[in-house]
């Protein structure tokens, strides 16, 4: 299939049928355009332009393999080619269009992301490496630029540029330098020899970069990287950010140095925070409704046990197909679906002994349902002034960690997590009594001074309530034990 025939590139490349609009990036060898198609549907498309006289052999090498890989490889968290042309002076791969940018601008314009947001990508990332490793390939240039969001809001991540990509079989080992060194597995840089486990270590590095706003090993020179991807010290992750265990545990094995120490791509997939069984895919809404539909049938029995548990693991699959689901009207009848069954599993919950539904995933199920309400700001819960708070102490360490303790106190407060919440609250508002006297006078710190005191307040709140919440517990237990007691009595008088 022919383009434009032409003898020399023109300035601005054009292709038959195709209006070229903004260009949305550059490399080496190809130029991306925003573009649409002039009869028919206008369908918006990006346009990856590659200069024929840039040409070198391996470029050409991997752009042929970069077109091989994308005609076989179709999946919904991969980016599609629609097709490839050619004239004199370009090939023309014409792919799906992401209008939400890529990772790497995503992350800097919202610095570190929520660790529910993480674990949404994170999951969308895993779906695409099960494909490529299902169909022997490697990635080999994983990173934040090569990760593509369909949209600013309510985002679906994309794998992209497989430029790097290789088929790979059991064993094989490759020697060629591959990949963008920020992201680069140390047995790639130190040693020349890998195999398809360096795309485990770069999910590692975007991990990290994820949940804390910057790469692990961020450097100035080639040879300062090398330096720091190869020193024997662990990876350490940065003091004041609270993340889950489940969190903690898969970053560092992730970036184990030695590939043989690394978790495997089985362990990966199988790591309880991808969590890989509840996906947002197109097929969690008809698990959810099979399970339903069976816990309604024992609910109607009068089998209750056997309705609750379904009834939970209906509602752990339903909470993936509204993140699925893109009609906002499909949306709320799935969320009105889901208060309606979590309704009845907590009334039903009351006729059994305590234990059988487990209670801490329930609140995480409610929790969701209410963070999808507003899927374009999972930040919601935290206040327009801590974010100008957090966008000011930008260049200090140390308050930065510190508000990042009271970022997390505002999701535990919105969860009902009292007791962790005052915890961070407590760690963080000693760090700042500390500091503060040594910040200069100016804005900073004149904003600083009103929100610790409002904290303090809430703090105060919080413990308050939770003083009532334990008497009230003590009483009741002292209550309990009375009437246990005169229960006891009678029997013994009987």
């Amino acid at each position: 299939m022919a383009g434009r025939p032409s003898s020399a590139p023109s300035a601005i490349p054009q292709l038959k049928d195709f209006v070229f609009t903004e260009k949305l990036g550059s490399g080496t060898y190809a130029t991306v355009y925003k573009a649409y198609r002039k009869t028919g549907v206008r369908e918006v498309v990006a346009v990856k332009c590659v200069l024929k006289g840039s040409l070198n052999k391996t470029s050409t090498e991997n752009l042929l393999t970069e077109i091989e890989l994308l005609k076989k490889l179709k999946h919904e968290s991969i980016v599609e080619l629609k097709d490839f042309r050619w004239d004199d002076g370009y090939i023309y791969l014409i792919m799906e269009y992401c209008s939400g940018g890529d990772l790497s601008h995503f992350i800097r314009k919202k610095r570190a992301l929520p660790e529910q947001i993480v674990r949404r990508f994170l999951q969308q990332i895993a779906q695409a490496m099960k494909f490529l490793w299902d169909n022997n390939v490697a990635h080999m240039d994983l990173k934040p630029q090569n990760i593509l969001l369909t949209s600013t809001t309510n985002p679906r991540l994309k794998l992209a540029d497989f430029g790097f990509a290789k088929n790979l079989y059991d064993g094989d080992t490759l020697y060629t330098m591959r990949g963008s060194p920020l992201y680069m597995a140390p047995e790639i840089i130190c040693h020349g020899t890998y195999d398809a486990r360096v795309d485990l270590w770069s999910i590692g590095v975007i991990l990290y970069e994820c949940l804390f706003g910057r790469a692990p090993f961020a450097s100035k020179s080639f040879k300062e990287l090398g330096a720091k991807i190869w020193d024997q010290k662990s990876v350490e992750l940065p003091y004041g950010v609270d993340i889950s265990d489940k969190a903690r545990d898969l970053v560092l094995r992730l970036l184990k140095r030695n590939p043989d120490d690394r978790i495997s791509f089985e362990e990966f997939f199988a790591h309880p925070f991808v969590d890989m069984c509840h996906t947002p895919n197109s097929k969690s809404l008809e698990k959810a409704t099979a399970l339903v539909t069976k816990a309604c049938e024992h609910d109607k029995a009068g089998e209750y046990e056997a309705a609750v548990r379904l009834y939970f693991e209906g509602l752990e699959y339903f909470i993936p197909a509204i993140h699925y689901e893109e009609d906002s009207n499909r949306k709320n009848i799935l969320r009105r679906k889901v208060k309606e069954y979590m309704k009845r599993a907590e009334v039903l919950k009351q006729l059994l002994k305590p234990g059988h539904l487990p209670e801490h995933r329930l609140q995480d199920i409610k929790h969701e349902l209410t963070n999808s309400t507003n899927q374009q700001s999972q930040q919601s819960t935290v206040s327009d002034k801590l974010s100008t708070l957090m966008e000011l102490c930008n260049d200090h360490s140390e308050f930065l960690a510190a508000l990042r303790l009271i970022k997390a106190a505002y999701h535990e407060i919105e969860k009902e997590e009292f007791e962790q919440a005052l915890k961070h609250y407590e760690m963080s508002l000693g760090a700042l009594i500390k500091l503060l006297p040594g910040e200069a006078a100016g804005p900073r710190k004149d904003m600083l001074n009103i929100e610790i005191q409002k904290w303090m307040s809430e703090a105060e709140s919080i413990k308050s309530y939770l003083s009532v919440q334990r008497l009230k517990t003590n009483d009741s237990s002292q209550e309990e034990e009375e009437t246990h007691q005169s229960y006891m009595n009678q029997c013994i008088v009987q």
